[in-house]
């Protein structure tokens, strides 16, 4: 008699896992649920194993072997994952076949890597949740808990879809951000690349003239040979120091103060930190929206979110407010007693949990805040332009003088 291996719900919610003889797959079900519990997944367990060999055989006739790669999954072609897997479920394929069909179409790489592993291990009995679980890389907890919420509730293809959705609005955001930030970033470089070019090779030319009509230089322009001087020698210092300073914040952020004292310094930078500050709240916000809506209890909502922050000033008070919920507080007190948000945000989680749409205020909080940052960005890069100008005018401004000065010193000592 024929072996099932199923997976069902018994009444108070909880996943049972287990096998059961029967004649065919029908009267299986029928036996599980006289039982007291409801199917949600179930299989014969030679035919298992026989698929798991053809599969094993298909793969090494098509030479599917992995990449090398290193590093992580992109962020984009995750989105595109969870947005095609979205459709495969909701055009309702078997999980297993919509990942294989993901996997083969793949180009060799980190995602395609972790896919083949999720195959393998859902294949030899483990829940796709589970399987995700294991590719770190690939799959983070916030996706790995969504996923298992939505196993647990029987709305994958729910659950994908509004991961799918998060995913593409944080996307976007990132690309408007980066896109307007691109104009900038070139002017300055080109800027630094000219006046770098001067440096080393104008001025030294003017250094030489001055030196051999002996004239006595004014402070500007021994100021202005000294950095040239100081460039000439030290040139490979301009590529060291912006590196030496991200070092220096990488190793201080290791400790806990340090990363503290170094997140509380950056969310205080004039017109970044409130860009910065802004941004953490939508990101936050969205996710425990995300979360909430798709059936995660809340404290373990509070930590995936607070992981997600990037800022040990919010961890620090997402660690207190968990503290203050789990002592039987609602998430208002304590995120008031924080002070890292603004009082709309708190009135308006305060209004979700009395009316029990906390997901959506938690939503629309992201929502606002997502356009608020893309307004500051966008005015920001319009203030950068102006102020870019008038440096390169101050900076080209005193070396023209600074050159000149001693020129029209010699013509007056030579009239």
């Amino acid at each position: 008699m024929p072996t099932f291996q199923y997976e069902a719900m018994d009444s108070t919610g909880l996943e049972v896992k287990d096998t059961i003889e029967a004649p065919s797959e029908a009267e299986a079900q029928t036996m599980i649920r006289e039982k007291g519990f409801y199917v949600t997944k179930i299989r014969e367990k030679e035919r298992k194993k026989k698929e798991q060999a053809d599969s094993k055989k298909a793969k090494e006739a098509a030479g599917n072997k992995k990449a090398f790669t290193i590093g992580g999954v992109k962020s984009k072609h995750l989105t595109m994952f969870t947005r095609q897997l979205s459709t495969l479920q909701d055009a309702g394929l078997p999980i297993l076949r919509s990942l294989r069909i993901l996997e083969t179409q793949n180009k060799p790489g980190a995602l395609k890597n972790a896919l083949m592993d999720v195959i393998e291990d859902i294949e030899s009995g483990q829940t796709l949740s589970e399987a995700m679980g294991k590719q770190p890389k690939a799959f983070n907890n916030l996706y790995c808990n969504m996923v298992k919420a939505g196993e647990a509730g029987g709305a994958l293809e729910i659950i994908l879809q509004r991961l799918a959705e998060f995913q593409e609005k944080s996307e976007s955001l990132k690309r408007k951000i980066i896109g307007a930030m691109i104009y900038p970033c070139a002017v300055i470089s080109v800027a630094v690349g000219i006046v770098a070019f001067i440096m080393v090779f104008i001025i030294p030319k003017f250094k030489e003239i001055f030196e051999g009509f002996g004239l006595d230089l004014p402070v500007m322009t021994q100021v202005l040979i000294g950095a040239s001087d100081w460039t000439s020698k030290y040139w490979y210092m301009i590529f060291i120091l912006p590196i030496a300073f991200i070092l220096f914040i990488k190793i201080v952020k290791r400790n806990t103060t340090g990363a503290f004292v170094a997140d509380w310094v950056s969310l205080r930078i004039p017109l970044i930190g409130k860009i910065l500050h802004m941004g953490i709240i939508a990101r936050i916000t969205r996710t425990l929206g995300t979360l909430i809506a798709s059936g995660v209890p809340i404290l373990e909502g509070l930590i995936i979110s607070r992981d997600t922050a990037g800022n040990a000033v919010f961890v620090r008070a997402f660690d207190n407010i968990y503290a203050a919920i789990r002592e039987g507080e609602t998430i208002a007190v304590p995120l008031k007693e924080a002070k890292i948000v603004d009082e709309l945000v708190v009135n308006m989680v305060d209004v979700g949990e009395e009316t029990g749409a906390l997901d959506d205020m938690l939503y629309k909080v992201a929502d606002v805040y997502d356009e608020e940052v893309e307004v500051r960005v966008e005015s920001l890069v319009s203030l950068l332009e102006p102020i870019m100008v008038v440096v390169l005018g101050l900076i080209v401004g005193f070396i023209v003088i600074a050159l000149f000065l001693p020129l029209v010193q010699l013509l007056n000592d030579l009239s």
